[in-house]
């Protein structure tokens, strides 16, 4: 058991500091640009690095996040497949609680992403197909994540793939925790859409 244990503690702690990176606080540095915090929403993620009007780093920053938790996935696998479901926690964790930031992060939808291609690519799939029909009818990023996030471990329940569906339906309820602000501007009908730029910059920090 020791052996296990300690396995499952090593991927944890691996996920969690690999899920840790922001990286779209780091690009923006590199960049020369402003402390992405203080831009639009304060997002440390792709969708805030958008409204910067740089695309290329807004796409960077999308497949970093979310390589981030399939490479955690993938490596841990080695010991495992619970190890693997573990690392995966603990990337979406370190990007939603990263140590660098003082535990304020990000809102983990690119690296739930990423933690669900590593575990069942089928859920990965249906993810994206979701999420970019939603988006095409409401042009609201955070509605898109929010029902993404809902339908992927449904549609892995019903292929009868039960552990990645349980992990990312408990990811789903922390990913929906994190999106309170926006659920709440979607309902007022105050949320930003795709690609708008300028808005003031509020408390969240995703």
């Amino acid at each position: 058991m020791f052996p296990d244990l300690a396995a499952n503690l090593a991927a944890l702690g691996f996920g969690y500091l690999l899920g840790s990176i922001p990286f779209g606080l780091v690009l923006t540095k590199v960049a020369g640009m402003q402390d992405l915090r203080s831009i639009g929403s304060g997002n440390i993620g792709a969708t805030n690095v958008l409204r910067t009007g740089r695309k290329g780093l807004a796409a960077a920053t999308l497949l970093l996040d979310a390589f981030k938790g399939t490479v955690a996935v993938l490596l841990a696998a080695r010991f495992g497949d619970y190890a693997a479901v573990i690392a995966g926690l603990g990337a979406f964790l370190g990007h939603l609680y990263p140590v660098w930031l003082k535990f304020s992060g990000g809102k983990g939808v690119a690296t739930f992403l990423g933690v669900a291609l590593g575990l069942a690519w089928p859920g990965a799939l249906v993810f994206a197909l979701v999420w970019l029909a939603t988006a095409f009818v409401t042009r609201y990023s955070s509605a898109a994540a929010l029902a993404a996030s809902v339908a992927t471990p449904l549609a892995l329940w019903a292929m009868g793939r039960s552990q990645p569906a349980e992990l990312l339906a408990a990811l789903a309820v922390l990913l929906w925790f994190k999106h309170r602000p926006n659920i709440e501007r979607l309902l007022a009908g105050t949320e930003s859409k795709i690609g708008q730029k300028g808005e003031p910059a509020s408390d969240e920090k995703a």
